[in-house]
C-alpha cells in the first residue's frame, strides 16, 4: 500500500484521483477546505486545511508519503484592463505559493518514503497563449517554472512533474460550459472535438505516481489543443 497526499481533493479532479487510488488499496490523506464526499471513501484520512491563507494550519503527519498532488486552482478569465493587480497575487498566491509551502512542510514525509514524487498542475494556457488568460497563465507559468527546478534538486530521490490540461469538465470549470452553446464552442476548440473530464486527468497523474523514470517533465492532457491545428 502506498500513501498519498492529495491537496484539494473534496471536489473535481482531486476527488477523482483519491477515489482511483483508494480503490486500488492505498492510503489518500486528503487536505482541503470542506471534505464533501472524501469520507465516504475507504483508506482516506481527511485534514480541513485552507491553502489560501497566508499561513495554512497544515497538520503534522509522522508517516511517510509516496507521492503528494497539489490540485487547487483557479479560473479568472478577463480582459488584461480589467485585472487588478489583486488578481495576480491572488492567482500567484493560490496555484504557486501554495504549492511551495505544502512542499517545504512534508519534503521529509516524501524524503522518508525513498522514492517520493510530487504532481503539480499548470495549463494549456502558458504554451498556448490564448486572450483573457494573463493572470492564470503567469501564476501556472511559475508552476512549470517550479516543476523543472525541484525536479532538478531534488534527483534522484524525488520525481517532480507537472500536467498542463486543457479545459476539463469540473465544478471549478462549470460556468465556462453550463450552456450548450457554450460547451459546444469549448468542444470544437479542440481537435479531438471534447473537453477533458476528470478521469481523463486522473489517470494522467497515476501515469506519473508510477513512471519511475520520468521526472521535470509538463505532460500535455488537453485534447489535442497544444500540438495540433
Amino acid at each position: 500500500m502506498q500513501t498519498y497526499l492529495i491537496v484539494g481533493a473534496s471536489s473535481g479532479i482531486g476527488f477523482q484521483l483519491a477515489k482511483n487510488l483508494t480503490e486500488k488499496g492505498n492510503k489518500v490523506i486528503a487536505l482541503s477546505r470542506s471534505n464533501n464526499e472524501l469520507l465516504s471513501l475507504n483508506n482516506v484520512t481527511f485534514y480541513q486545511v485552507d491553502i489560501s491563507e497566508e499561513t495554512p494550519t497544515f497538520p503534522v503527519i509522522e508517516e511517510s508519503i509516496n507521492g503528494l498532488i497539489y490540485c487547487p486552482g483557479t479560473i479568472n478569465l478577463k480582459p488584461f484592463r480589467a485585472i487588478k493587480p489583486e488578481d495576480y497575487i491572488n492567482e500567484f498566491n493560490i496555484n504557486a505559493l501554495g504549492a511551495v509551502k505544502t512542499i517545504k512542510q512534508y519534503l521529509p514525509n516524501l524524503t522518508a518514503a525513498g522514492n517520493g514524487n510530487i504532481v503539480l498542475f499548470s495549463t494549456v494556457a502558458v504554451q498556448n497563449g490564448m486572450p483573457f488568460h494573463s493572470s492564470i497563465a503567469m501564476a501556472k507559468g511559475a508552476v512549470e517554472g517550479l516543476t523543472r527546478s525541484l525536479a532538478a534538486e531534488f534527483a534522484p530521490k524525488i520525481r517532480v512533474n507537472a500536467i498542463a490540461p486543457s479545459l476539463t469538465a469540473t465544478p471549478l470549470a462549470d460556468k465556462l460550459i453550463n450552456a450548450e452553446a457554450k460547451l459546444k464552442g469549448a468542444e470544437e476548440r479542440h481537435p479531438l472535438k471534447k473537453i477533458g473530464n476528470v478521469e481523463d486527468i486522473s489517470q494522467a497523474v497515476e501515469y506519473l505516481l508510477n513512471a519511475n523514470w520520468v521526472t521535470g517533465q509538463i505532460v500535455h492532457v488537453d485534447g489535442g489543443m497544444s500540438a495540433i491545428r
